[in-house]
């Protein structure tokens, strides 16, 4: 059992360097960043296709830019929610 309490110890007194949780905030802003591009890349495609549809399709649109963009704020907020 104290090899348990050493271990969590050993983890709770561990400080993340602050300029570390920048950089994961940058890499975890890649996805949404691909996502937002492939949505609005895509849906351009589709109304040059079918004109008639702008409609529908710039709806579509939005709705996956929203999602995509949701992603990007959880991990915004995340690093600031699980530090202590």
């Amino acid at each position: 059992m104290s090899f348990l309490a050493a271990a969590t110890t050993t983890v709770a007194e561990t400080n993340i360097n602050p300029g570390l949780k920048s950089i994961g905030y940058g890499l975890s802003a890649i996805g949404p960043g691909i996502g937002v591009g492939i949505v609005f890349g895509q849906g351009v495609n589709a109304i040059a296709r079918q004109p008639e549809l702008t409609s529908t399709i710039r709806t579509n649109m939005l709705l996956g830019f929203a999602f995509s963009e949701a992603l990007a704020l959880i991990g915004l907020v995340a690093p600031f929610i699980y530090t202590s």
